[in-house]
C-alpha cells in the first residue's frame, strides 16, 4: 500500500509541476524591442491584439517614428520643459504636414512609485503633451493618450540615468 501512496504523491506532484508550468506560460506581457540609442531611432513595442485595436493599425517602419521624438520630464513632474517645447515645436509642424495620421501619445515613468502612481504620472505627461500639442495647432481628433507608467522602461537599469531616460512621452504615428 505504502508504494501505491508514494506513486500516487509522485504522480500528483507532477500533475501540479506541469499545471503552474503551463499556467506560468499563458500569462503574457508586453515587451520592448530596443534599438540602439545613438541611432536615434525609438523602441518598437510588442502589443498585444487588444492593443493594436485600442490604437488602430500601427504602419510598420513608417517614417514618422524618426520624426516624432521623445520629451523627457524631471522626477516627479509632467511639466513641459524649455528643451521638450522645442521638440514639441518640430513634432506639431510634422504633425500638421502629415494630415493623414493620427498620433498616440505614450506616458512613461520611471520605476520609482507605486504601479497606480506611475499609472496616473504618466497620463498627466501624455496630457501635457497633447495639450501643448493643441496649443500649437495640431487638431485634438488626431490626438490620443495612453499611459504605460512603468510598464515599458527604454532603459532597464535602476539608476538616475535610467529614470531620467524612462521619464517621457513616446509618440507612435496610427493611421
Amino acid at each position: 500500500m505504502s508504494q501505491m501512496h508514494s506513486n500516487f504523491f509522485r504522480a500528483a506532484s507532477l500533475a501540479l509541476a506541469m499545471a503552474v508550468f503551463l499556467t506560468m506560460g499563458a500569462c503574457t506581457k508586453k515587451v520592448v524591442k530596443e534599438t540602439e540609442p545613438d541611432t536615434g531611432a525609438v523602441a518598437d513595442e510588442v502589443t498585444t491584439p487588444e492593443d493594436q485595436e485600442q490604437m488602430g493599425q500601427r504602419d510598420v517602419g513608417y517614417a514618422a517614428e524618426s520624426a516624432l521624438k521623445d520629451v523627457n520630464f524631471d522626477y516627479d513632474k509632467s511639466d513641459i520643459t524649455p528643451e521638450a517645447r522645442s521638440v514639441l515645436q518640430d513634432s506639431a509642424d510634422w504633425i500638421r504636414s502629415n494630415a493623414d495620421t493620427k498620433v498616440q501619445i505614450e506616458g512613461h515613468c520611471d520605476e520609482r512609485g507605486t504601479e497606480e502612481y506611475n499609472l496616473a504620472l504618466g497620463e498627466r505627461r501624455a496630457n501635457a503633451v497633447k495639450n501643448y500639442l493643441i496649443s500649437l495647432g495640431v487638431e485634438g481628433d488626431r490626438l490620443y493618450t495612453i499611459s504605460y507608467g512603468e510598464e515599458l522602461p527604454l532603459d532597464p537599469g535602476h539608476d538616475d540615468a535610467a529614470w531620467a531616460k524612462n521619464r517621457r512621452a513616446h509618440f507612435l504615428v496610427t493611421r
